[in-house]
């Protein structure tokens, strides 16, 4: 199976599923073999059973929205006679999560005159800096230039942090120092790929400023910059959200949603979580694409998502 990118498909690269498997072990642990220990020995599907399945469905994180429509859908199989057996109700929770994820994907901006902006966007602390050397790694990976634009000029830490993982991920770097108008740094990196015939720019930017109406405003700044400089870009702004939060990183979410003209998502430290189940209540609640998921902390734990390989490994 192939990989979509900005620039049109790459091949698939092997393992991609064993290594998704293994990044998702706790969401497993946490929603399948518990929803299996619920049905395990039931013969019908009664008001019981579907109390118990409830409670698992929500404290796996899968959203309430979900969960009702789970609910409802196996309630009514029921009434019609056409689920009576664990297998079934197994088989109708992860049709029903299919169906959430593959609602919300959206095919992604095909560039056709580089360089690729892609804008990296979400509070402090969910792995921004270090997803986006991963991207920068990955993107490397399809034969493609890279440059990274450090414009979270906020934070002294972040510029030398990014510098860390250019150099790690063996990419060039733009940077100005700390307290510099993040725009300017977006306009010299902008300049600076084209002048380099780059083929992806990877902007960093800010967690957060004094307010949240500055770093709104801020980033909208740095949309219109990258107008200018490139006609379309960015091309896609990716929000990098903690899976591990569960539920309070959808509010979080929603704001740069609002404001930042999000177009994906990268979930991070999901191997760190039993309530990976939030995959599905993002995509629902936020009707946005998950692009990736951040699986570990090595350079190449960044991996593409995909609705199919995601919930085959939970239920394979």
């Amino acid at each position: 199976m192939a990989i979509q990118t900005l620039f049109g498909s790459v091949p698939s690269e092997p393992n991609l599923l064993d290594r998704l498997k293994a990044g998702i072990q706790k969401t497993r642990s946490g929603l399948v073999d518990r929803i299996e220990d619920v049905l395990a020995g039931r013969k019908e599907i009664d008001a019981d059973l579907l109390e118990e399945l409830e409670y698992t469905l929500i404290t796996a994180d899968l959203g309430v929205r979900t969960v009702e429509d789970i609910l409802e859908r196996i309630r009514q199989q029921v009434d019609r006679k056409s689920a009576s057996d664990a297998v079934e109700v197994k088989n109708l929770i992860r049709e029903q999560l299919l169906e959430v994820l593959r609602a919300s994907e959206t095919p992604i901006h095909l560039v056709t005159t580089p360089p690729a902006v892609v804008m990296v966007v979400g509070v402090n602390g969910a792995g921004k800096t270090t997803t986006i050397g991963k991207l920068a790694h990955r993107f490397l990976g399809e034969g493609r230039k890279v440059l990274l634009c450090a414009a979270d000029t906020f934070r002294a830490a972040a510029i030398e942090q990014l510098e860390v993982w250019a150099q790690r991920a063996n990419v060039d770097m733009i940077r100005q120092k700390a307290g510099a108008d993040p725009s300017a740094v977006v306009f010299d990196g902008l300049q600076a790929a084209k002048a380099r015939a780059m083929d992806y720019v990877i902007i960093d930017t800010a967690g957060r400023l004094h307010t949240k109406e500055n770093l709104m405003a801020e980033l909208e700044k740095m949309r219109r910059t990258c107008g200018r400089v490139v006609p379309g870009s960015p091309h896609e702004v990716w929000l990098v959200m903690d899976a591990t939060t569960g539920q309070n990183g959808l509010e979080q979410a929603r704001k740069f949603t609002q404001s930042a003209g999000v177009t994906g998502i990268i979930l991070t430290k999901l191997d760190g979580t039993a309530k990976g189940g939030i995959v599905v209540a993002i995509a629902r609640e936020l009707n946005l694409p998950i692009r990736y998921v951040g699986v570990g902390e090595k350079i190449d734990d960044l991996l593409p998502f995909e609705p199919e390989n995601f919930v085959d490994s939970l239920f394979g």
